[in-house]
């Protein structure tokens, strides 16, 4: 039976070498050496944690030159003006070790005479879920019509009192709590025109432009890192810079008056409840109101409350503008789902608020660092004349993706799944692809990394792609798993927390194992093995280390009590960590036969390939010895234990990973699959993240009917798909709490690529790809679908019975179109597949460089 795997790349290998034959490619990462540059900071051996320093740097231009670039890298971000003017604001997150500084562009901020560039750079000093740790430190250089600006001991820097240096960590994750004074910040620091005072000192050298800020000689005080400089470099941008568009005019939904019963600083400093404060005149807008501005009377001792709602939720700097007298505090919390007349204060999302205090008069105000959010409340107070609040925006940022979904589905509730899954990816995938950039914005492998089949086949972001294999695999720890969220704090803190049992949550095991997948699959879209040469020897490390961890007698990897490390598989299927074991090695035995064994050919390491595939096949025989009911011919997730349990348990994770990889003893897979399709109750299922696996199984067997039912029913009924725009984390998220509302579950783009249009890679050149309709009860449907040799244009018409398929594909892709056995075309048959399918074959017809498209038109009357 060749028709092992028939979903994704990760999971199609055709017979012999000839489906990964390696492309020409530029590698990962070139490094960078920005000397003369210097890593400054404000003269000190001591910076606490969230301290801003602002540094500026004068120069005069007879002429304006035709082209001013360069580079900029802080610790741990920064913002860039130019003449008064923001520019960008950065980095991305990396690894410390591998640090990227981002390109620039300033030509068109630049005038005759005096010209000023000015950087806020905020030190977080304590990770979070977009930096592990670091040094604090700018490092800039720019060509300015041939004249170099570098960062060096000219430039001048001040500690601006606006920030309170050492302010307290938001939470677990996310280090920035901020506090902004307007009456304490130096307006005009950034133009030419501004006259610096006794507090502008000069910046002092603290590293050489050629290494990363956690080579700097400034003394980390909070950890006593240091890094002795070898193995680490300086690299470039691998990505483009984020797309920033304004999006403006949210509806006022509620106004009230709180009535404060403790200090407001108590308050929010120590995240109490309801009984710190009263309500009252508590208006709710049955019809949402949108005005340009709103004048707000003063309240005496209480403060106003306005909670407003963008039309979507979105990723993005919030903005406003407010004219207040002198002291005026305004608390600007946002959250991703709120329910009007709800909580009066929507502090119930991980103390997502910042506060600003108001200069006299006109004040703009923006966030330093981004949120993720669809409602925004301002809490006003300390006023005692009436003020403005108006221009309420977000400055949004979207990865610049290169294809825009063009998808066209004569289906309502489907059409709506299918945007907010995309809506997803726009707040999900951006530098990092992470789970919820609310909560955590932590880059996942796992149910994370699933992400990449459509920001590939959707979006066309291979570089980003290509960014998430690299960056990730940089996690690899000292013994060989992978530091699962990463580059991130959390499982740097799991560890040492798993050494005191103070938490259920090492690095995750089976998202290692995710990863070899991902890097295959990344393989078979791309064929870029330039740039896995850094990352295959990770995956061999961590092969290594998986077989340390296989009991002798069992054959088979425990799923708990593994030390360090914990297994996860999912949060919804389980009812303990013991019936995981089915399904993590099950998982195991796929990856060496259908990932690492195949990469192992790429990298002609034919010595390991033979290790790893008798690896999995021990562990494959380990499962069918201890999980394989040998009477009712299917996977028991608790078979040993049974007579205990008094029933049989089954999972969606060990059954889809059987059917999809072919694992069944002598092929028997039915009982497997009546039971993923008809869902008994003892049937454990995955949460919204992991239920492509059942999709890309029932879809091999030609059950995607199953998938579009239940995209209509419990996908089609999250709430955050009709008011965020969005797809939830659980398909029971409530507003006002810490539920998810833009998770990366995006399930429904995939399944329009992937499973109603079946188009995967089958050759890792692009030169063959395979097409299985499965367009069910979809009258009328349309997308395209990004490979490496340009978009392939999926479109069907019709019921079924009459319905017509049609394709646009490049001339030098050829293409296995795989159809029900009864119908009937004039393409070439190639062989007869099971489940009752016919494959035929379309050739390509020309060379791979001339880029031409052709169409064709397959009537279909069966499917």
């Amino acid at each position: 039976m060749r028709r092992i795997l028939s979903l994704l790349s990760l999971l199609i290998i055709y017979a012999g070498t000839s489906t990964l034959v390696p492309a020409a490619s530029e590698p990962y990462g070139r490094s960078l050496d920005l000397r003369p540059a210097k890593w400054i900071w404000h003269p000190s051996s001591r910076t606490p944690q969230n301290t801003f320093v602002l540094l500026r740097k004068d120069f005069v231009l007879d002429s304006i030159p035709s082209e001013a670039k360069g580079w900029i890298v802080a610790d741990s971000r920064y913002r860039l003006f130019v003449n008064g003017e923001r520019v960008q604001w950065g980095p991305a997150p990396s690894d410390p070790r591998w640090q990227e500084a981002d390109p620039v562009d300033i030509t068109r901020y630049l005038k005759v005479g005096g010209n000023t560039i000015g950087v806020e750079v905020c030190f977080f000093g304590s990770g979070d879920g977009t930096t592990p740790i670091g040094k604090p430190g700018l490092l800039l250089s720019f060509n300015v019509g041939g004249m170099k600006i570098v960062s060096d001991t000219s430039w001048k820097c001040m500690l601006p009192q606006s920030w309170e240096p050492g302010k307290y960590k938001r939470w677990f994750l996310r280090s920035l709590q901020e506090c902004f004074d307007a009456r304490r910040y130096p307006y005009g620091w950034t133009t030419a025109g501004y006259q610096l005072g006794r507090e502008w000192i000069n910046a002092r050298e603290y590293g050489q432009g050629n290494k990363p800020s956690i080579c700097n000689r400034y003394r980390d005080y909070i950890w006593e890192s240091r890094n002795n400089c070898s193995d680490v470099e300086l690299r470039e941008r691998t990505i483009p810079l984020m797309d920033e568009n304004i999006v403006s005019n949210p509806s006022l939904t509620e106004t009230m008056v709180i009535d404060w019963k403790v200090p407001v600083e108590t308050f929010f400093d120590f995240a109490m409840d309801s009984s710190a404060y009263e309500v009252s005149d508590r208006k709710v807008y049955s019809e949402p109101m949108q005005k340009s501005s709103y004048l707000i009377s003063p309240c005496e001792d209480k403060s106003a409350s306005y909670i407003f709602a963008f039309n979507e939720q979105g990723v993005g700097f919030p903005k406003f503008r407010i004219e207040a007298p002198e002291g005026t505090i305004v608390e600007m919390l946002v959250h991703e789902a709120h329910e009007p007349g709800g909580p009066a204060i929507i502090n119930s999302h991980f103390h997502s608020w910042t506060r600003f205090i108001c200069k006299e008069g006109l004040n703009e105000f923006e966030t330093f660092d981004f949120e993720s959010y669809k409602w925004v409340q301002f809490i006003i107070r300390n006023f005692n004349r009436p003020v403005t609040l108006s221009s309420i925006s977000m400055r949004r940022r979207i990865f610049p993706w290169p294809d825009t979904p063009d998808i066209a589905i004569k289906d309502d509730t489907l059409s709506m799944v299918v945007n907010a899954s995309i809506n997803t990816l726009n707040n999900c995938a951006q530098e990092t692809l992470v789970d919820g950039m609310a909560r955590e914005r932590q880059q996942y492998s796992g149910d994370g990394g699933h992400q990449i089949h459509a920001v590939y086949q959707m979006l066309g972001a291979e570089d980003l792609v290509t960014r998430y294999i690299n960056t990730f695999s940089q996690g690899i720890s000292i013994d060989g798993y992978f530091m699962d969220s990463w580059p991130g704090w959390d499982r740097l803190v799991r560890v040492f927390e798993r050494q005191m049992h103070l938490t259920a949550w090492g690095p995750i095991l089976d998202h290692s194992i995710g990863f070899c997948f991902d890097v295959f699959n990344y393989y078979m879209y791309t064929g870029n093995k330039d740039a896995l040469f850094e990352v295959f020897p990770r995956l061999e490390k961590f092969y290594h280390y998986l077989t340390t961890l296989t009991d002798a007698k069992e054959h088979l990897i425990p799923s708990d009590n593994l030390g360090v490390c914990s297994v996860y598989m999912d949060q919804k299927a389980y009812d303990n960590d013991r019936d995981k074991q089915l399904a993590l090695n099950l998982y195991v035995a796929a990856m060496c036969r259908y990932a690492l064994s195949p990469l192992c050919e790429v990298f002609q390491r034919n010595d390991l390939k033979s290790d790893i595939n008798e690896y999995g096949d021990m562990i494959l025989a380990g499962c069918i010895d201890k999980f394989w009911d040998k009477e009712k011919k299917i996977f028991v997730r608790n078979l040993p234990w049974r007579d205990n349990d008094g029933e049989d348990r089954y999972c969606d994770r060990s059954l889809s990973t059987a059917l999809i990889f072919d694992l069944c003893p002598d092929g028997y897979y039915q009982n497997c699959l009546d039971v993923l399709v008809n869902e008994p109750p003892s049937l454990g299922k995955s949460y919204p993240c992991n239920l492509v696996w059942p999709m890309w199984a029932l879809a091999k067997f030609r059950r995607m009917d199953k998938v579009i039912s239940d995209l209509r029913s419990r996908w089609g009924k999250m709430r955050s798909v009709w008011e965020n725009n969005t797809l939830e984390e659980f398909f029971d998220s409530q507003p006002d709490n810490t539920s998810q509302w833009s998770h990366s579950a995006v399930l429904p783009a995939i399944a329009m690529s992937q499973g109603i249009a079946g188009i995967i890679p089958l050759r890792a050149n692009g030169s063959l790809v395979k097409i299985e309709p499965q367009v069910c009860d979809l009258e009328s449907v349309g997308f395209s679908v990004h490979s490496q040799r340009g978009d392939i244009h999926f479109s069907s018409e019709g019921k079924k019975g009459n319905r017509t398929i049609t394709l646009t594909l490049p001339t030098s892709i050829s293409a296995e179109i795989w159809l029900d056995e009864k119908e009937k075309t004039n393409l070439p048959m190639l062989r007869q597949e099971n489940c009752g399918v016919k494959v035929y074959l379309l050739n390509a017809s020309t060379p791979y460089d001339e880029g031409e498209s052709r169409t064709i038109k397959i009537k279909l009357k069966h499917s």
